[in-house]
């Protein structure tokens, strides 16, 4: 009976989205000037979606505590960047921080702009794919949506709590899938950089900050992010674009706008400058 009990547990926990792991602790391999700092990220991540999303924060940063060529300062960063992203700015997220500021006594009011494939994508797969295929049919995915979110009055705060409860399906939601290979991505990209232009890491790692927001601002910054990763960074990964100083490449590509930036640099390396 008790592995019975324990079978319909976890059946009904990922129908659910429940999540009943212990909270994790700060493991013993993170530098005592960063522990406060990893605390903080995990005490964040359950808030946002619960203990097993802040374990997988602290097994994708073991892959770097572990490392000798990683120091304070480029695990600091990674760690610091990786919750910020983990924790993105969807309607869900939103919604939590108004009742969680109404607990506490604020309430304000703030209108955010959403693209219709950011508020659909926010949906459990099964529901949100079909829609995005119907509305990229019908060429309203980058239709513009204004949200209100205030906690002010019973119906205020009853609309936020439904938009907060999504929360148990966040992580079958089609936009957790992007933000997740996003996130593997850009992981992969510092590892490779460690390997193959150490100097370059910090760079590669700060390139997280390019994304951030709603709407256009983040559809923008993700599609510049692709960009310079893609045309740039991988590239001389690969060893198939001769940048000896990848870092100094980086700078410049985000300084700039990111497309043209990248065709005067591979202009340049092809030119022999």
């Amino acid at each position: 009976m008790t592995g019975i009990a324990a079978s319909l547990r976890f059946l009904l926990s990922d129908l659910t989205g429940a999540d009943d792991c212990a909270p994790p602790a700060v493991p013993n391999d993170i530098p005592a000037a960063l522990q406060p700092v990893v605390a903080e990220a995990i005490a964040r991540l359950i808030a946002y979606q619960g203990p097993s999303y802040a374990q997988l924060y602290l097994q994708r940063l073991h892959r770097f505590s572990r490392r000798r060529d990683v120091d304070a300062a480029l695990l600091g960063a990674i760690a610091r960047l990786m919750v910020q992203r983990m924790c993105y700015d969807d309607p869900i997220h939103i919604a939590q921080r108004h009742l969680l500021g109404a607990r506490d006594g604020v309430v304000a009011e703030e209108r955010h702009h959403f693209l219709l494939d950011e508020l659909v994508g926010a949906l459990p797969g099964k529901i949100g794919r079909p829609l995005l295929l119907c509305f990229e049919r019908t060429g309203w995915m980058r239709l513009l949506i204004a949200m209100r979110f205030c906690a002010d009055g019973r119906v205020g705060r009853q609309r936020l709590r439904l938009q907060a409860g999504l929360r148990r399906w966040r992580l079958f939601s089609v936009r957790y899938g992007i933000e997740r290979a996003w996130v593997e991505r850009w992981l992969h990209m510092i590892d490779r950089s460690l390997t193959r232009q150490p100097v370059a890491a910090m760079s590669v790692a700060e390139t997280a900050t390019m994304i951030q927001g709603s709407g256009e601002a983040y559809r923008r910054g993700l599609a510049d992010w692709h960009v310079l990763i893609d045309r740039l960074v991988k590239p001389v990964l690969d060893g198939g674009l001769a940048l000896p100083d990848l870092a100094a490449a980086v700078a410049e590509g985000r300084a700039d706008n990111v497309e043209q930036a990248v065709l005067r640099i591979r202009a340049r390396v092809d030119a022999g400058g």
